[in-house]
């Protein structure tokens, strides 16, 4: 328990130290070096610097040590770095490229979904939306379940569009909504227009209607990166 705990904390640490800039592109840490940094073995040292091979952030060569690699070669994906980037100094910039990723796939999921899903998954989806509108009537909006249920509701909407590349971004999309809970950025009381949003594209996809679910989907999203884009400032 204890090792991986102490693995964990070496990883967010070193992780977060490359997501923020302070150990830049090129830069080149030695094993020697990092297990002196965070007093730790060297054999739990190698375990997390593979861990950021394998996410694109470090590449080891023989005789160099270890290097961190651009920006561009790591796994954008990765929750952990989404996650790392979101508790940095580039939260903004993070926060509105999900965002716009969100814009882009969810409605094109929720029209999938009106045509793809099976019963369990409409009937699932009408009870996570009717459950954020409860939630977010009661001014709950900022409380661990509503977080929960909207992040519920987001994958199985990805899920639900049959399509296996869309529902491996869950987790992604859950770092997003995590990250705007984390950033203050959910009120406690939604906007009505956003509930009543997540209730009819649910209510469309459960009904097989593709063009309002997307719609409607695009509406939720929409609002959404309106809000981001206030809060970061970006104009473009």
């Amino acid at each position: 328990m204890r090792s991986a705990k102490q693995h964990s904390g070496v990883l967010d640490r070193l992780g977060e130290s490359i997501a923020s800039g302070d150990r830049a592109p090129g830069t080149v840490l030695t094993l020697g070096g990092l297990e002196e940094e965070f007093g730790v073995s060297r054999t739990l040292v190698r375990e997390v610097v593979r861990v950021l091979e394998s996410m694109g952030m470090l590449e080891s060569r023989r005789r160099v040590g270890v290097t961190v690699r651009p920006h561009e070669d790591w796994n954008q994906f990765d929750p952990r770095l989404i996650r790392w980037r979101l508790d940095g100094p580039g939260r903004n910039a993070q926060l509105l490229s999900l965002t716009e990723l969100r814009a882009v796939i969810e409605p094109a999921a929720a029209r999938l979904a009106a045509a793809r899903a099976d019963e369990a998954a409409r009937h699932r989806l009408v009870e996570l939306a009717a459950r954020l509108k409860e939630l977010g009537e009661a001014r709950r909006g900022t409380d661990p379940e509503y977080l929960a249920t909207d992040i519920a509701y987001h994958e199985l909407l990805l899920a639900a569009s049959g399509n296996p590349m869309l529902a491996a971004l869950g987790s992604t999309i859950a770092e997003v909504l995590t990250g705007r809970t984390a950033l203050g950025l959910m009120p406690r009381e939604p906007a009505p227009g956003a509930l009543d949003d997540h209730e009819a594209t649910a209510a469309a996809v459960a009904a097989g209607d593709a063009a309002t679910a997307e719609a409607r989907a695009r509406a939720v999203v929409t609002e959404v990166l309106e809000e981001v884009t206030d809060v970061t400032g970006d104009t473009s």
